[in-house]
């Protein structure tokens, strides 16, 4: 035999065991990924789903921040019915329905019976009309004044 000839098919032989080593630890390395994907695509699911499930069934609950209650406003999706809604929101929401076009918080205080005539006192309903317009209840106009979503 030539010796040679054997010396390149036995280089050539490390070679090829050598990439086939490679090549095997390349493909361990892509089924283990590709475990982790399945796993992280049924995790993705089930999250979706559960939030899917909250979001249906959202009620407003009352809140606390700083030991004070709020009012927790949900977003205006097309699963969540305006009876979802605190019942202050749900009044303010029919006084500006009832308005006959777009009005300032003054004018929503006054329909609600607010005392409106101490300059401070419409501030927390403007707060209350910006969160609604916020999560898609109202739209708030340019000028400032508010009017429901069309």
């Amino acid at each position: 035999m030539n010796p040679e000839l054997l010396e390149r098919i036995t280089a050539r032989r490390a070679e090829l065991d050598e990439l086939e080593e490679h090549l095997v630890k390349q493909l361990v390395e892509v089924r283990t990924e590709r475990d982790e994907l399945a796993v992280a695509e049924h995790v993705l699911e089930r999250v979706s789903e559960q939030l899917a499930n909250e979001r249906a069934s959202v009620t407003p609950t009352p809140g606390r921040v700083g030991g004070r209650a709020v009012m927790l406003i949900p977003h205006r999706t097309s699963g969540v019915e305006e009876s979802t809604l605190p019942p202050d929101c749900q009044r303010i929401l029919a006084s500006v329905r009832q308005a006959a076009g777009p009005v300032m918080a003054r004018q929503v205080g006054d329909a609600l019976g607010t005392d409106v005539s101490v300059r401070a006192e419409p501030e927390p309903l403007r707060g209350i009309l910006v969160r609604l317009v916020d999560r898609g209840w109202l739209r708030k106009l340019p000028d400032g004044r508010f009017t429901t979503c069309l």
